[in-house]
């Protein structure tokens, strides 16, 4: 059974950091692309950020210089550092693991398994 369990979401103020977790098993992922997503209720949901094969990276531009995603394929985790948090930063986050795409792309439907996510709220 695939599992993507995420960890690390919280509260904090403007400025602020936090470190995001994300826990795979069940598929052999490594090679594959994986990534983190965000959503707003009632917003569709958005990449954040994503790695690839020979770790190439590629980052929405609101959290390019702020936000670095890394891989460790041998712990089957992925992370996400998020620094200088923004209030417009705030949303459920979600990683994501492809079963075929090796390319880094915040490119939805080319991925096939999701967490449940874990929320983030930034206050001002």
């Amino acid at each position: 059974q695939v599992q993507l369990v995420e960890s690390g979401g919280g509260s904090v103020q403007t400025g602020g950091s936090l470190r995001l977790s994300c826990e795979v098993s069940g598929i052999g992922y490594s090679g594959n692309c994986v990534g983190w997503f965000r959503q707003v209720p009632g917003k569709e949901r958005e990449g954040v950020a994503s790695v690839g094969t020979g770790d190439s990276t590629t980052y929405a531009p609101s959290v390019k210089g702020r936000f670095t995603m890394t891989r460790d394929d041998a712990k089957n985790t992925l992370y996400l550092e998020m620094n200088s948090l923004k209030p417009e930063d705030t949303a459920m986050y979600y990683c994501a693991a492809s079963a075929y795409s090796r390319k880094a792309t915040l490119t939805e439907r080319f991925y096939s398994y999701w967490g449940q996510g874990t929320q983030v709220t930034v206050s001002s």
